[in-house]
């Protein structure tokens, strides 16, 4: 896909979302970037991609809900006539121990990692098609790509992150042969907001590469996702050969 003029729409993600929109914007793609509640943080991932010289579009939405979603997808045809990329990044990361699970946790990590992705991409393939070629891509997780959870405490965001996996795989058979659907499963890319020096060095011990990836690896990825004309339904793993381990 040639990029330049094109419209991406970047769903969620923070620190990786700003990175892959700032990297769409240097090929020549028009933003649009949605938040639900740090609205401040998306105003600044607004205004650095802003600077190179890229127009912009920020919604606050909640993904989950299709109206919100319908909404958003109205106001992206309104302003650029077009969506041609998704990149949905929504999503929340949560430990509950199996003794403290509540049955809110497994509709809020439902709503906001899994109906997110549902509902943002049957919208944007109304607008996708319409031009004939698009992009979709989600964000699973280097576990449920790799059919192990691996870690205690994690059972609804398991359960969300491994219905990626088939919603892009179906997806992918749905939409073709207009619309190229596929998945990013992250592994150590950025350390979590309160992780210690010991907890950070030892994700790094296990981890082939020796090292968190960046933000930079998964901009590098989605750009390559976006590119491709004949990968379409694959989910590739972004995490240093963790996944090995």
């Amino acid at each position: 896909m040639e990029l330049k003029n094109k419209v991406a729409l970047i769903a969620g993600g923070a620190r990786m979302g700003e990175e892959t929109a700032c990297t769409l914007a240097r090929k020549g793609c028009r933003i649009v970037f949605t938040y639900r509640n740090s609205g401040k943080n998306a105003e600044l991932a607004e205004k650095k991609v802003r600077s190179l010289q890229c127009e912009t579009l920020l919604v606050k939405a909640d993904l989950s809900c299709n109206q919100d979603v319908v909404r958003l997808m109205d106001q992206i045809r309104r302003k650029f006539g077009r969506l041609d990329i998704l990149v949905n990044m929504a999503s929340i990361y949560e430990k509950r121990e199996l003794t403290k699970l509540r049955p809110e946790d497994l509709e809020n990590n439902l709503g906001c990692n899994l109906k997110s992705a549902y509902w943002l991409s049957l919208e944007a393939f109304r607008l996708m098609k319409k031009r004939g070629s698009g992009r979709i891509i989600h964000f699973a997780d280097w576990t449920a790509q790799s059919g192990r959870p691996r870690y205690k405490g994690y059972i609804p965001y398991y359960i969300s992150k491994a219905g990626i996996l088939g919603l892009t795989e179906v997806l992918a058979l749905e939409f073709a042969p207009r619309v190229l659907v596929n998945a990013i499963a992250p592994g150590p890319i950025l350390p979590p907001q309160g992780s210690t020096a010991r907890e950070i060095k030892a994700v790094i011990q296990s981890t082939p590469l020796r090292k968190w990836g960046g933000a930079e690896e998964i901009a590098k990825t989605v750009l390559f996702l976006v590119q491709t004309e004949f990968i379409t339904g694959e989910c590739v793993r972004v995490d240093g050969g963790r996944h090995l381990y």
